[in-house]
């Protein structure tokens, strides 16, 4: 490693756990402000539709660039659905959601936002539901097929369709039926 890097390891390692914490959310949630700012400037200049397009295929590269960095980050050798569920719950998307719940089974798994602070947000500026199912389905597809080919994505919850007050979003995995 650089010496510059050793030097900001060496300012980290000796931050209290606590403080280091509220740092690592805090980045994490600069990276949702940027996306969001982005995403916003698109909009303003070109149309809902083409900053979806563009964010959605921004965000399906980035679930196959995040998986494969969790599997190697976080030593993974498993490629079944507790495995798939235990990377996407470290995700940078799911990390910071404050309100969600996961599902594990050997065959199925479910991972659900009940309050999703990037909606409430956009509605309390009174910019309206994002119709974020395009974007999340390619970031989840492409997240689940890096960790196991063989796991599909189903979405059961998502704007723009309906959905009840205490779910934004719910998604469901499942291995593929083996059709010999």
């Amino acid at each position: 490693m650089s010496e510059i890097v050793d030097q900001d390891r060496k300012m980290l390692d000796n931050m209290p756990k606590d403080k280091l914490l509220d740092l690592f959310f805090l980045h994490i949630r600069n990276l949702w402000r940027v996306d969001g700012l982005y995403f916003l400037g698109i909009e303003e200049k070109f149309g809902t539709d083409a900053a979806t397009e563009i964010d959605a295929n921004c965000w399906r590269l980035m679930g196959k660039l995040e998986a494969r960095a969790l599997k190697k980050t976080l030593g993974m050798k498993g490629n079944d659905i507790a495995s798939m569920i235990h990377a996407l719950k470290n995700t940078s998307w799911a990390l910071d959601q404050r309100d969600k719940e996961t599902e594990v089974s050997e065959t199925r798994g479910i991972y659900r936002v009940n309050k999703c602070r990037t909606q409430l947000t956009r509605i309390r500026k009174g910019l309206g539901e994002f119709p974020c199912k395009k974007v999340r389905f390619g970031y989840l597809k492409s997240f689940a097929e890096e960790m196991n080919p063989n796991i599909e994505v189903n979405c059961k919850i998502c704007p723009p369709g309906e959905h009840p007050q205490n779910i934004w979003c719910e998604w469901e995995f499942k291995l593929k039926e083996d059709k010999t």
